[in-house]
């Protein structure tokens, strides 16, 4: 029997209390996840950018019916808590994004993140009185009924070209008093920055990793609970592909059968039906 919603859904945040933070990757496609949840992780998550790619787009593409039925199709594939990337929410006004968190809960997701980058270019990130709100909004549509669904609020400004930690921290203190489960600055790369924000609210918080920057443990001593990839893991598998048929278009050779025999062991192993039946 499959782990209900409710369980899913308090077992996801229990884990951003443990002892070390949570290591949650994001899965692409059914087959990573099932991939992933055989490695050992405890909580996957989707990523916008790396679904995209799956179908030949760029981040911020996809409509939110496509998104949610890319969550449910990652929930279906394993009995692990499932966080969904769902952008903006879809929509600029609180009442949309309650909408989208509605629909979201539906698809048997533990949880879902909401950011405050508008994707405007002439204001890309949400007044935030109007951003507190809309975080508000998810949070009263998210934990309306029997399960706790669990809301991360991302502050979007160091990815978004706005490099203003005090704004920062302004925000995600507001979207904690506006109920957020978890809180997400993404671009975070110095080491005393994350400090400064855990020190600044009562709530778990997110990084995402960058090449050169602080290690797990290091982000474990200063506070941070959870960690995630984004889109990484995804393109780092693009990019592998890219170097194998480079080998093959410019070498004419078959190093990459090397790498390939990995994954299909790992695949092998991940999907394997586990009474053995392979009719």
């Amino acid at each position: 029997m499959r782990p209900a919603q409710a369980d899913k859904a308090a077992r996801f945040l229990s884990l951003h209390s443990g002892p070390a933070p949570l290591l949650m990757p994001n899965p692409w496609d059914p087959g990573s996840a099932k991939l992933l949840d055989s490695l050992g992780f405890e909580a996957l998550a989707t990523t916008s950018s790396g679904f995209a790619a799956t179908l030949g787009r760029l981040d911020g593409s996809v409509s939110r019916e496509e998104a949610l039925a890319h969550a449910a199709s990652i929930v279906a594939a394993t009995d692990r808590p499932v966080s969904a990337d769902l952008e903006n929410c879809f929509a600029d006004d609180p009442a949309g994004v309650a909408a989208t968190v509605r629909l979201a809960v539906d698809t048997g997701l533990a949880g879902c993140s909401v950011e405050d980058f508008s994707r405007r270019p002439d204001a890309p990130i949400y007044d935030a009185g109007l951003a507190a709100e809309r975080v508000a909004a998810a949070i009263e549509a998210a934990h309306a009924g029997p399960v706790h669904f669990v809301i991360t609020a991302r502050a979007e400004n160091h990815v978004r070209g706005r490099r203003d930690l005090a704004d920062t921290i302004a925000r995600l203190q507001a979207y904690q008093e506006a109920g957020a489960d978890v809180l997400f600055a993404p671009g975070l790369t110095d080491l005393d920055d994350v400090r400064q924000v855990v020190a600044a609210v009562d709530r778990p918080v997110n990084v995402l990793p960058w090449q050169g920057g602080p290690t797990v443990a290091q982000l474990g001593e200063v506070g941070v609970r959870r960690i995630s990839v984004g889109g990484a893991f995804a393109f780092a598998a693009l990019g592998s592909v890219v170097e194998a048929a480079r080998e093959l278009l410019e070498q004419g050779t078959y190093g990459f059968r090397e790498r390939s025999r990995v994954g299909l062991t790992a695949v092998r192993e991940a999907f394997a039906d586990p009474e053995g039946d392979r009719s």
